[in-house]
């Protein structure tokens, strides 16, 4: 792509979940022109695509911008780890593809903080347009939509036991975390299709690239956001962005739309790049040499997320189990040529194939702990795979109160951001996890789980006191990868876009990704992303009829 103006009426900033259905969806339209950046390659790993794959893009980093937080007080100075997609299909590419909405209420929260138009009314015409439910549409589902939602096809054996743990345990058996309550367990339908992940990228841009009007350039860093001030007042006019730079020979491009810029670079992404752009705190930018093109405090501000808690079995009659041990070689090595062949067996699991939404308290109105359950032992998130047979239960705080911030490392583009969510800084995150731990507990020990022979690992099992509990939430907890809110929504002189997407006192200039949450939504953030790029289409159609 050379330097370009007027080529294109839409540019989007960001390949990721929201990036892919604003650049598919906009596309339709043979009379618009749209160009979409990605600072990451093409989707094209195998790790992507077998969906237990997953297991190994968290090991090797592959396809990942691989953040780390800053030391966190809450976490007893620990750095967090915060692994986001770089590459077509951003997120979507790595995620373990369980598909959840969150609450109803949690929508209807950000419409009476002042967002007209995002209640949960509003949005979930939005959720049933993107969605294809191989189990039908109904009142909540919808069908035809480009990202395919299913029950797995790996085999149920585990994941059956932990739902009837939980039923024993006295929670409701929940047949549908989507449909009209969340309390209960039961099992997670994914973002597959034919025993592949259905990535947003897989879904939604995929499908449509050989589109005349539709240009895709991946590879290519963006440096910031162009702007020019006018008796109008401030417009973006475009962006700057780099292609070649990993290769050591970088090579410098603007691009001018005809129309709107639009950022969905993600959490971290986002404010990042207004920031780099001399939108944001006039402050933290002049710290920075930077000029305040327009001083608006709230970029970066609001970053928050659940954090979360592993419990980590040691169950060696668990069989079923993903397990690191020299006997279960030959089994998957039978499952990779099965997934090769047939796209069925083992591999075509997400790992975390079960889990519930629970309460602290019975009067609690809405569950405030998720529960992921994994037929594997993980520690550290992921990032290493204990030996033996197990399982694990992550324990996620749905609405926490710490909130957080994304700021400027650098002036230098190819910088990390400084990420701090402030995990557990607010005391009650703290004692809600206590609970949590403890009523996840209650499910691990039920019979259909302790027919296996479980037990908790040490680091776990020897916490039994509140203190000790809150030592070891402290000692090990991290992210669930579900960063949210560093360029909030909202009227009020702390939010960063409108309920329009628009940034405020910026024309032209709109963030669609999940930066923009207000609050973060009770569950996974993934299908709410897509809802987000979904309602953007209609939002910047609109504005182009209206001229």
């Amino acid at each position: 792509m050379s330097d370009a103006k007027n080529a294109f009426d839409y540019l989007i900033v960001g390949g990721g979940s929201a990036g892919c259905v604003l650049a598919a969806r906009l596309s339709e339209d043979p009379a618009v022109r749209v160009a979409l950046l990605e600072a990451g390659p093409v989707d094209s790993s195998v790790l992507i695509h077998c969906p237990a794959g997953l297991a190994g893009l968290a090991l090797t980093g592959s396809d990942n911008w691989c953040y780390d937080t800053v030391p966190q007080v809450g976490l007893l100075g620990r750095r967090g780890y915060q692994p986001r997609g770089k590459v077509l299909g951003g997120s979507s590419s790595l995620n373990a593809m369980v598909y959840i909405r969150g609450a109803a209420a949690d929508y209807d929260a950000w419409a009476a903080a002042g967002n007209p138009g995002w209640s949960y009314a509003d949005v979930l015409p939005y959720f049933k347009r993107a969605e294809h439910n191989e189990r039908g549409a109904d009142e909540w589902h919808g069908t035809g939509g480009p990202l395919n939602v299913m029950d797995l096809r790996s085999s149920a054996g585990l994941r059956n036991a932990f739902v009837e743990a939980g039923v024993q345990a006295g929670w409701p058996l929940n047949g549908d975390f989507n449909g009209a309550a969340q309390l209960g367990v039961g099992h997670y339908q994914a973002t597959h299709r034919n025993g592949e992940r259905c990535s947003a990228a897989k879904g939604y841009l995929t499908p449509v690239l050989g589109r005349a009007n539709l240009t895709v350039v991946t590879a290519a860093h963006t440096t910031r956001v162009l702007t020019e001030r006018s008796d109008a007042g401030l417009r973006a006019t475009g962006v700057e962005f780099v292609v070649g730079a990993r290769r050591g020979a970088p090579q410098r491009f603007t691009v001018r739309p005809g129309g709107e810029v639009v950022l969905a670079a993600g959490a971290f992404g986002s404010p990042q790049l207004l920031l780099l752009s001399g939108i944001g705190a006039g402050a933290q930018l002049k710290a920075h040499g930077l000029s305040v093109v327009h001083d608006l405090p709230g970029v970066g501000a609001n970053l928050h997320e659940h954090p979360d808690t592993v419990l980590v079995v040691d169950a060696p009659a668990a069989k079923e189990a993903v397990g690191i041990l020299p006997t279960q070689l030959p089994r998957y090595v039978r499952a990779a040529l099965q997934w090769r062949n047939q796209r069925q067996g083992l591999l075509t699991s997400n790992l975390a194939e079960a889990g519930g939404f629970i309460q602290t308290d019975a009067a609690e109105a809405l569950p405030d702990l998720q529960l992921h359950f994994i037929i594997a032992k993980l520690k550290d998130h992921g990032r290493q795979m204990l030996w033996g047979n197990g399982y694990s239960c992550h324990v996620c705080l749905l609405r926490p109160q710490s909130r957080g911030s994304v700021q400027l490392a650098s002036r230098d583009p190819f910088a990390a951001p400084l990420i701090d969510p402030a995990f557990l800084t607010h005391a009650d995150d703290v004692s809600r996890l206590v609970k949590g731990v403890r009523l996840a507990r209650e499910i691990l020990q039920q019979p259909p789980l302790a027919a296996f022979g479980g037990q908790e690992v040490a680091a776990s099992r020897m916490a039994t006191s509140d203190a000790d509990l809150e030592h070891f939430i402290r000692s090990t907890s991290d992210t669930v990868y579900h960063p949210v809110g560093s360029c909030r929504m909202g009227p009020d002189a702390g939010a960063v876009v409108d309920a329009q997407l628009r940034v405020h006192g910026v024309a032209g200039l709109r963030v669609a990704d999940a930066s923009i949450m207000p609050s973060i939504n009770g569950g996974n953030t993934n299908a709410p992303t897509i809802m987000i790029g979904e309602k953007a289409v209609d939002l910047l159609r609109a504005a182009r009829r209206q001229g």
